[in-house]
């Protein structure tokens, strides 16, 4: 598979790296764009201050930017938290997109948007203060309104950002049976 891994509001962390290449080796191709221009961030709040000073439009299209060399080649996007929620954008406007890996994060869905048996798996942590069991459930019917076929896959007990080991919030066991999950999502596609 050919895969576009997006970055957190924490920026290209080595633990987004070190999730590229672990998808390498399971023999994907993964590109992992730095959306922020080699910044990253100690804090979510200084992440999420300086991906507010960018802006919305800018990010996403940073991400379009990003994606457009590759996207005939049907891609699988996937993304971290605020990555996936870029991702979870670019996917459902992409008729060659071939699957949508979503770690730690969704995004608001255009009412016109439709799919055709997108296969959509989501990881997140429970509870999840940015993911609420309210919002996932709103976001849940409204994905598969656009036609997608969607999985979640609920931790419970670990943090926003539990795949990440260089974060408070990392969980290794809830890491790793997510990395197995995806792995096979993967595969399947």
């Amino acid at each position: 598979m050919n895969i576009m891994l997006f970055h957190s509001t924490y920026g290209l962390r080595p633990a987004v790296r070190a999730a590229a290449d672990r998808l390498r080796a399971a023999g994907h191709e993964v590109w992992t764009p730095d959306l922020f221009e080699g910044r990253t961030f100690e804090t979510v709040e200084e992440g999420m201050a300086f991906n507010d000073g960018i802006g919305k439009v800018e990010l996403l299209k940073r991400a379009v930017l990003a994606v457009a060399p590759y996207s005939d080649r049907g891609l699988v996007y996937a993304g971290f938290s605020l990555g996936a929620s870029l991702a979870q954008t670019l996917a459902l406007g992409d008729d060659k997109a071939r699957g949508l890996l979503l770690l730690h994060g969704t995004s608001d869905i255009a009412e016109n948007a439709s799919v055709e048996e997108l296969p959509v798996q989501l990881h997140v942590a429970e509870p999840d203060q940015f993911e609420t069991d309210d919002w996932l459930g709103a976001w849940y019917l409204q994905m598969r309104r656009t036609g997608a076929d969607v999985e979640i896959y609920r931790y419970a007990g670990a943090g926003h950002l539990y795949t990440d080991p260089g974060l408070p919030d990392h969980d290794a066991e809830a890491a790793e049976a997510t990395w197995k999950v995806a792995l096979g999502f993967l595969d399947s596609l």
